[in-house]
């Protein structure tokens, strides 16, 4: 039906920087507001930032001014970059969309939908 997968993850020194990129796919009509959120070990997750489909963002505060999150339309993808990276960014991050698409008994559905996560190690 409807897959997000994230790539991109990876370990880096402190200070340096990383851009995770979300692939949307399926039988999609639109794509809503699209987001990245973090779960640290023994943490809740958490909102990261988000963009709407008119290109409004939103960030955590912890991430204002280092990270910037865009998307791509035209090839249903959205992008994170990220730099200044500090030990506490070090957290599994997970792409997320809210997608209207064509379902497999060919109903029009919306549903909000997840990636499976890529690990960002920050090094101290």
């Amino acid at each position: 039906q409807v897959q997000l997968v994230e790539s991109g993850g990876g370990l880096v020194q402190a200070g340096g920087s990383l851009r995770l990129s979300c692939a949307v796919s399926g039988s999609i009509f639109s794509i809503n507001t699209m987001g990245w959120y973090r779960q640290a070990p023994g943490k809740e997750r958490e909102l990261v930032a988000t963009i709407s489909s008119g290109g409004s963002t939103n960030y955590a505060d912890s991430v204002k001014g280092r990270f910037t999150i865009s998307r791509d339309n035209a090839r249903n993808r959205e992008y994170l970059q990220m730099n200044s990276l500090k030990p506490e960014d070090t957290a599994v991050y997970y792409c997320n969309a809210e997608v209207t698409y064509l379902s497999s008994s060919w109903e029009r559905e919306y549903r909000e939908v997840w990636g499976q996560g890529t690990l960002v190690t920050v090094s101290s």
